[in-house]
């Protein structure tokens, strides 16, 4: 067979939420677009704000030559002193454009981290539930997972990730706000795990690096705000995106930051962004870069997917289901009436509505609604989820 056995056994263990939207594409074929539910997938259904074409007409008929040809392999300086000032304005250390690689989205960032940290072998631990494109990111660069559980409320367990620690484990991956979860991870919780890992660190005399994928950092509600794990711990990276908070999932845009005091910091710098080029990446999109310069201070309407939180935990909640109120990201992660996530799932998709098991996240006993949709979708869709659930019950 042409197609590698790498390639083949990792087709048998992809993801569930492809899955989920793959039959989505059978159901809306047979019944009409117009009458499946789809929850599945976590695209954006807000346009981006009216800013973003204001901004990219301007950009596109712009004439001076070499504005689309190759720039350092980082990115545009100017635009990373942008995305330098924007760090500076919620940390408490300073940034510059060194500090800061252009990336092709938050996948591209975590794996230019990755590329540049991990030895052959080594472990990253992972609270669970957790996006499971991880899984694939590490097996590019022959890093391996180690999973923990999180408490019952999503947060961090700490003596889980304490006793999760080994003479291989090169970092910490969290995930905050979460998908599939909502949750943030409190100053406290941040502060703890910085304390954590900068003891083992020093025991072991090199670092275990703390790595946070952010791209829902700004889609929060009621007020909440995302601590900053800079502030916790020096030896720490970000990834993140626009894909999100600007509704720009297909331009590919965002980056890699890490604190301007990490141990080996110019190596690691230069780690980062040979990384970028020999991934085949080579920079960021340039017309993109000079985009989201001008507005790292915009965004979506976040009220929009708080009122669809709030519609979905009202009516679940009068259904009977049971889950954690999501603080931020636009997911829900009820826990299933029945302990089989995927035979409860099945179950909902003879309402004709998709969703994705808890088990495609590490989280068992769950199921994942994305309500990146429209308010139209979720009020047709919610008799079917008290059908199901009364159902299940026997009610």
């Amino acid at each position: 067979m042409a197609v590698s056995r790498k390639i083949q056994e990792s087709i048998k263990r992809s993801s569930w939420i492809r899955k989920m939207f793959e039959e989505g594409k059978r159901l809306k074929e047979k019944y009409g677009p117009e009458n499946v539910f789809d929850f599945s997938l976590g695209n954006p259904d807000l346009e981006p704000p009216p800013s973003f074409r204001e901004v990219l007409r301007e950009l596109i008929e712009d004439t001076t030559p070499g504005l689309h040809g190759y720039m350092p392999n980082a990115g545009f300086v100017e635009t990373r002193q942008a995305v330098a000032d924007y760090l500076n304005s919620y940390n408490q250390t300073t940034f510059g454009p060194d500090e800061i690689v252009m990336s092709t989205g938050a996948g591209g960032a975590l794996n230019v981290i990755l590329k540049t940290i991990l030895n052959p072998g080594e472990e990253v631990i992972i609270p669970k539930p957790y996006f499971v494109e991880y899984n694939f990111y590490l097996d590019n660069h022959q890093g391996v997972p180690k999973l923990v559980y999180t408490r019952p409320d999503f947060s961090l367990d700490l003596e889980a990730i304490e006793e999760a620690i080994t003479d291989k484990t090169k970092a910490v991956l969290i995930n905050s706000p979460n998908n599939p979860t909502g949750r943030i991870y409190t100053k406290e919780e941040l502060d703890s795990l910085g304390q954590l890992l900068r003891h083992h660190s020093q025991r072991r005399g090199e670092p275990i690096y703390l790595i946070s994928d952010e791209p829902y950092r700004n889609i929060v509600y009621d007020g909440t705000t995302v601590p900053s794990v800079f502030d916790a711990y020096n030896e720490t990276f970000v990834a993140t995106s626009f894909s999100k908070d600007l509704s720009l999932p297909g331009e590919r845009i965002g980056y890699a930051a890490v604190h301007p005091e990490v141990s080996d910091r110019d190596m690691i710098i230069g780690g980062m962004v040979l990384s970028n080029r020999t991934l085949g990446y080579v920079n960021a999109p340039a017309l993109m870069q000079r985009v989201i310069a001008r507005l790292l201070d915009q965004r979506v309407d976040i009220s929009v997917y708080q009122r669809r939180r709030d519609m979905l935990c009202e009516a679940f909640s009068s259904f009977g289901y049971e889950f954690v109120r999501p603080e931020g990201a636009f997911y829900l992660f009820p826990r299933t009436p029945v302990e089989d996530d995927v035979a409860f799932v099945a179950q909902l998709q003879e309402e004709n509505i998709l969703t994705v098991p808890g088990s495609g996240f590490g989280g068992p006993g769950h199921f994942r609604i994305a309500y990146c949709v429209s308010d139209d979708v979720i009020e047709r869709a919610l008799p079917g989820f008290e059908k199901a659930i009364k159902k299940v019950k026997g009610l």
